[in-house]
């Protein structure tokens, strides 16, 4: 989307507010399928930073994550761009890359459609 769907933004918008990791989201980006839950950007870079500071070869990039977030930065609007996923997976046929879910940030703008929940297949 050229334009940000200002539903989506307001979305994000009240995760953000609520410090809440509980909304369920799906979002189709380029193509790729993504579902899981949005987290406030602070909670998901502090998250990635724990992971990344555990890690031998990645340990120095920790520290790029748990700079201060985009609305604790003077200057900057205050409408979200982005949206941030914990426990997400890119859907592939019937997987879901990673099984156990991942961290992904995606630009609203990059959103092509969404849904909210969060979607899994079964065989079954």
């Amino acid at each position: 989307m050229s334009n940000p769907d200002e539903l989506l933004v307001a979305i994000s918008a009240a995760v953000e507010s609520e410090r809440s990791n509980q909304m369920s989201l799906t979002v189709v980006v380029g193509g790729a399928v993504i579902t899981g839950r949005l987290a406030p950007e602070a909670v998901w870079r502090e998250r990635v930073a724990e992971v990344l500071k555990d890690s031998d070869r990645l340990g120095p990039f920790s520290d790029v994550f748990a700079r201060a977030p985009r609305g604790d930065r003077p200057g900057r609007g205050d409408a979200p761009t982005h949206l941030h996923f914990h426990l997400a997976r890119i859907l592939q046929g019937s997987l879901g890359i990673p099984e156990t879910g991942g961290m992904y940030r995606v630009a609203i703008k990059d959103v092509s459609a969404w849904t909210v929940g969060d979607l899994s297949y079964s065989d079954r």
